[in-house]
């Protein structure tokens, strides 16, 4: 990667409702990351909290975050280009070592953005999410390997026989839109050089119990691939 990378997503909305998006606790909260409890750095909401109101400066253009990423905003031809400009590497080794990692991070979360503004804007997540050494991509695992944006599909999935769209595909990440999670998504990732990948499932009209059972069904798939 460059040293200040830049990651461009193009929403069909207006910049009045991306920057709502941006900027309102509860929005957020359905779109950035996962669902994870209180640890010592607290949960979801204190991450937000710190990511995009501790230290924030807003301007005209959008918003520099306290990390000196920043996000910006313009209206283009078919709605909202947001585009994030990571901040230069730190010269500190051991933080350094994760500078590609919160990259891929912040293309999911674009991504993730994306979805939820196009898709369901005023709509409450649910999420499950499995990460680690794994010993092949969980794309190609599941014959996703080859697919590209907006191609259909029809997968089997931990959960069964499930169809839907190409969300976005990039270098080490594929999102696929899943029908039968209440028009949920699917983020597979994979970086071969360190042996590591991920499975974010966003859930839109999951209930408890049904959250729950896909949790267990990916989390027994899941151990299958790990190591």
């Amino acid at each position: 990667m460059s040293d200040t990378p830049e990651i461009r997503v193009t929403i069909a909305a207006p910049p009045s409702e991306v920057w709502d998006a941006l900027r309102d606790r509860e929005r957020i909260r359905h779109w950035h990351g996962w669902e994870f409890e209180g640890g010592p750095d607290g949960g979801l909401e204190q991450e937000i909290e710190l990511i995009y109101f501790t230290d924030v400066e807003t301007d005209e253009r959008g918003i520099l975050l306290n990390g000196d990423d920043r996000v910006d905003i313009e209206a283009v031809d078919g709605g909202t280009q947001v585009t994030l400009t990571r901040a230069a590497p730190s010269d500190d080794p051991e933080w350094a070592g994760y500078y590609d990692e919160i990259t891929e991070g912040w293309i999911t979360f674009l991504q993730q953005l994306r979805f939820a503004v196009e898709r369901h804007p005023r709509d409450a997540r649910r999420t499950v999410f499995l990460a680690g050494p794994v010993s092949a991509s969980p794309a190609a695992v599941l014959g996703a390997g080859d697919l590209v944006p907006e191609e259909e599909y029809e997968l089997d999935l931990p959960d069964g026989a499930r169809r839907g769209r190409v969300h976005f595909r990039s270098e080490h990440q594929l999102g696929l839109v899943v029908d039968d999670w209440g028009d949920g998504l699917l983020v597979l990732s994979h970086d071969p050089a360190k042996s590591v990948g991920m499975a974010l499932l966003s859930l839109y009209d999951v209930d408890d119990t049904r959250r729950s059972q896909l949790e267990a069904q990916w989390t027994e798939w899941w151990t299958t691939i790990a190591v």
